[in-house]
């Protein structure tokens, strides 16, 4: 009888609050929560140390916001096919300590008098290798901890979460590092990866060992055809090539732009997190408009109008000044943040219909992978160019790429549809893919 009622409880709770309602998924999305205020804090405090702390010069702060996302280069591609051959939990648990243990020598080693700026490189370098495992591997743990049923509720879930604390964590980094200084913002970094080790140790779903296969196929071949499939493809060859642009140009302005409040426009920190949050709320209003742009105007049609209205505000950005005009950097990244999350709302949901399954997971890491190698030297160049001719300058050089970019969607075919395809592109043959050179 006892048992009967906590069923009815539990049946209960999961109509009411849905996946949240199940223990094991929400101590996964309170960990990945957890989880995303840090990486937000990290975006604002990391720079923030450097400028204020270590008092260093635009250039390091463009390597250091390279440092964050190099790993993607370096490990990206093969990261996928590793994490396959593992239990994820325990990967992302391991993930999560690293990072707090690391994130907590920053502050540490602060108040000893002690922090370098090499010491910051290594520990930003070390935790983006950790994030590119942890990104790789959550949404394939997430099958172990709901039902079939519950995955796309629980990917809503977890998406949002990350849209939502990217706004909190910018603006807490902010005045944590107004009221007690800007180390302390890695501080608080640090426990919220000790709080995610916590919820993903509590969580009791049985993660089986994934089994090798039968016939393994070597993993240069494995890369080789996710690099195949998409830069044959008419669709994904200018996709991957606007978003690059995009990275390049965005990390350009993003790496020198603490510098250019902080020294050229005379924001101080706090100052500075709020204003950063506009572009992530801007995103969660995109995230949310998304789906009726594609239905009104069309995934293409909706997709492509909105990347050319949108990339021209990025020319707000170098006008701001002081006082009121502080609000053309919030406008412009605003806008900037719509424009770019509904475009990657809608190509996410292009990419899970138009690739096959069997080499879905490939093409993913294919483009972000693509995506993310142009960031490290957008961020290096716009260092260098802060330095080189000022931060003002350098911003207006970095949001002059960026404006135009939507054009390189144009001239794909998106630009003659209403919709992009929601039918599987057919694949080559086994044997196509064995004999075809790379």
């Amino acid at each position: 009888m006892e048992t009967k009622n906590d069923d009815t409880a539990g049946t209960s709770a999961r109509r009411r609050w849905g996946v949240l309602g199940q223990r094991d998924f929400r101590l996964l999305w309170i960990g990945e929560t957890a989880r995303g205020i840090g990486n937000s804090v990290t975006a604002v405090a990391v720079p923030l140390v450097a400028v204020v702390t270590l008092d260093s010069s635009a250039t390091a702060v463009g390597l250091l916001t390279a440092a964050v996302w190099l790993p993607w280069l370096l490990v990206g591609l093969p990261a996928g096919a590793w994490v396959d051959r593992m239990r994820r939990r325990p990967l992302l648990i391991a993930c999560a300590v690293v990072s707090a243990v690391l994130y907590a020598t920053v502050p540490i080693a602060a108040w000893l008098d002690a922090l370098t700026f090499t010491h910051l490189v290594a520990v930003v370098l070390i935790c983006g290798v950790a994030a590119v495992f942890v990104r790789t591997a959550v949404h394939s743990y997430l099958p172990t901890v709901v039902t079939d049923a519950d995955l796309q509720e629980g990917n809503a879930r977890i998406s949002a979460s990350e849209s939502a604390t990217d706004v909190v964590g910018k603006g807490l980094a902010g005045l944590i590092s107004q009221v007690f200084g800007a180390v302390a913002g890695l501080l608080l970094d640090a426990i919220t990866f000790i709080l995610s080790a916590l919820c993903l140790t509590g969580i009791k779903a049985k993660e089986t060992k994934p089994e090798p296969p039968d016939h393994p196929i070597p993993l240069g071949r494995q890369i080789t055809e996710g690099l195949r499939f998409v830069f044959s493809d008419r669709y994904l060859r200018p996709i991957v090539t606007y978003g690059a642009l995009v990275n390049f140009a965005l990390l350009g302005y993003q790496a020198v732009q603490v510098v250019f409040l902080v020294r050229t426009v005379g924001a101080n920190t706090a100052t500075v997190g709020v204003i950063l949050t506009a572009g992530s709320l801007g995103g969660i209003v995109g995230a949310s408009a998304a789906p009726a742009i594609g239905r009104r105007f069309g995934t293409a049609r909706g997709m492509l109008a909105t990347q050319l209205v949108t990339g021209p505000f990025a020319l707000l950005l170098p006008l701001t000044t002081s006082g009121a005009g502080l609000t053309f950097f919030a406008l412009g990244t605003f806008v900037l943040g719509f424009g770019i999350v509904t475009c990657n709302v809608v190509l996410a949901s292009f990419r899970q219909t138009y690739c096959p399954p069997r080499i879905l997971g490939r093409v993913v890491a294919t483009t972000m992978v693509i995506n993310h190698s142009t960031i490290p030297v957008g961020a290096l160049i716009g260092g260098v160019l802060g330095d080189a001719v000022g931060p003002r300058p350098a911003m207006w050089i970095m949001t002059a790429v960026l404006a135009p970019c939507g054009l390189v969607l144009a001239l794909g075919p998106m630009r003659t549809q209403r919709d992009l395809p929601t039918t599987a592109r057919p694949e080559p043959s086994a044997d196509t893919h064995e004999t075809e050179p790379a």
